[in-house]
């Protein structure tokens, strides 16, 4: 059974406040309701995973899993343009089941059930092995992703997620694109969580599909929920 240090729980808890973040877009200022976040951090943990174990750089592959989740939320944010509130949660949910089930199906690119193992990273030339050179990487990391979401809200594009949230039909006469917007806050949420993912994928150095599943969605959600 591996253990974790102080430092270790400390970078966890930086790795879900970057995955709060993105939950808090988009449930909270957005108003829209998502059960199957951790599939977004399944699709960024085993991008990078992949990427990083083919030998592209710690920086390339973090971005390719944020634009590769935020692409597919894009897509998953579709459905958010018919329906809403419990059903959007059941669209959501299923595509969790989707993507748990291609991950431990893909044995080819994924491992499968048996899993996929990563290095810690090499940022510039060194390679962090220390729980303290990671923490602080993922402490940059977070205050940079905090400090855009702060931006971001108080941005007309933020003006307009706060806007649809509290009445779409307002939204809408005030000349917002709903699809646009709905669709945008997804891919946010979705990217942010691919940037979590990647971080997790490299604080375990071990990953399998069964990590992903909807019991570590339903724990992202409660986690924004209780913490308000």
């Amino acid at each position: 059974m591996t253990s974790f240090g102080s430092r270790d729980q400390l970078t966890f808890v930086l790795i879900y406040g970057i995955v709060g973040l993105g939950l808090m877009l988009l449930a909270g200022f957005t108003g829209l309701f998502s059960m199957g976040h951790a599939a977004f951090l399944g699709v960024g943990a085993y991008t990078q995973a992949v990427l990083t174990n083919a030998g592209l750089p710690f920086v390339l592959a973090l971005a390719s899993a944020a634009a590769l989740s935020a692409a597919v939320g894009f897509v998953v944010g579709l459905p958010a343009l018919r329906v809403k509130g419990v059903y959007l949660g059941i669209a959501t949910l299923s595509f969790g089941f989707i993507v748990e089930e291609v991950l431990a199906r893909w044995e080819s690119i994924t491992g499968g059930n048996a899993g996929l193992h990563i290095k810690k990273p090499i940022f510039f030339g060194s390679r962090l092995d220390s729980p303290e050179s990671f923490y602080f990487l993922c402490l940059v990391i977070t205050v940079v992703a905090t400090l855009g979401i702060l931006n971001l809200l108080r941005a007309p594009t933020g003006r307009a997620f706060v806007a649809i949230r509290d009445s779409e039909i307002s939204a809408q006469s005030m000349g917002i694109h709903l699809a646009h917007y709905k669709t945008l806050s997804f891919a946010l949420s979705a990217g942010l969580a691919g940037v979590a993912g990647a971080l997790y994928a490299h604080q375990l150095q071990f990953i399998s599909p069964d990590q992903f599943n909807i019991l570590q969605s339903i724990d992202l959600l409660l986690m924004i929920v209780v913490g308000g």
